[in-house]
């Protein structure tokens, strides 16, 4: 039970988080008058974005406020959702870039510069620097980390926002849950190896259709 309400919180925290950092995205695009982002710019600004998501999830799960878990569980369960949670956010990117090809045709390239092997750097920056914090807590009480804990906190406290930030909570629960479930299923019906065995074509529409069963729900 301490498990789904620990689960629970992480996915209050990053959906107030994605909320806060949406509105900073906004007014920098508003101040860059709506200027198209290079694929550069589109990643660093993602390491940001994941460098201080993963400092709010390591200074909520220090806080030890789950009574079952001590700051060593919470860190380790932490570091599984993040991973669940990015693996997911590239999935999705994924299936738009997928879904924008079939729209066009493979005739246009979507400008959303969606880069497989950057996605994957940032996710390997991010978790590394949450496994960093490990062994250096005190680089994970910055003041810009320590605002946006203080602001998600806040914002978990009002009343209407908070209810409906609850509300996305309770469905990102069910969301993690379905993945391990997913998961586990996947690794004890022995289709990871059955698939070696099987013809090229229906190697790749297996494999999409496995990465299809674990996508993000936004």
């Amino acid at each position: 039970m301490e498990l789904f309400q620990f689960i629970f919180r992480l996915g209050v925290v990053f959906a107030i988080f994605g909320f806060i950092w949406g509105l900073i995205d906004l007014m920098i695009m508003l101040l860059s008058s709506g200027r198209q982002r290079q694929v550069g710019e589109i990643y660093i600004v993602k390491a940001l974005k994941y460098f201080f998501l993963v400092d709010v999830t390591f200074l909520i799960c220090m806080n030890g406020e789950f009574t079952g878990f001590n700051a060593t569980s919470q860190l380790i369960f932490g570091t599984i959702v993040l991973l669940m949670y990015f693996i997911g956010k590239l999935q999705n990117g994924q299936n738009k870039q997928r879904m924008f090809q079939m729209a066009t045709n493979g005739m246009i390239r979507n400008q959303g510069a969606f880069n497989i092997r950057y996605e994957i750097g940032v996710i390997i920056f991010a978790l590394a620097v949450f496994v960093l914090f490990w062994f250096f807590p005190l680089y994970a009480e910055n003041p810009l980390s320590l605002w946006f804990e203080r602001s998600i906190l806040d914002i978990e406290d009002t009343p209407i926002f908070g209810f409906i930030f609850k509300l996305i909570g309770f469905f990102f629960l069910i969301n993690i849950l379905f993945k391990m479930v997913n998961a586990f299923l996947f690794l004890i019906s022995g289709q990871a190896f059955a698939r070696k065995t099987n013809g090229g074509d229906s190697n790749d529409d297996d494999r999409r259709n496995d990465f299809d069963s674990f996508e993000e729900v936004e």
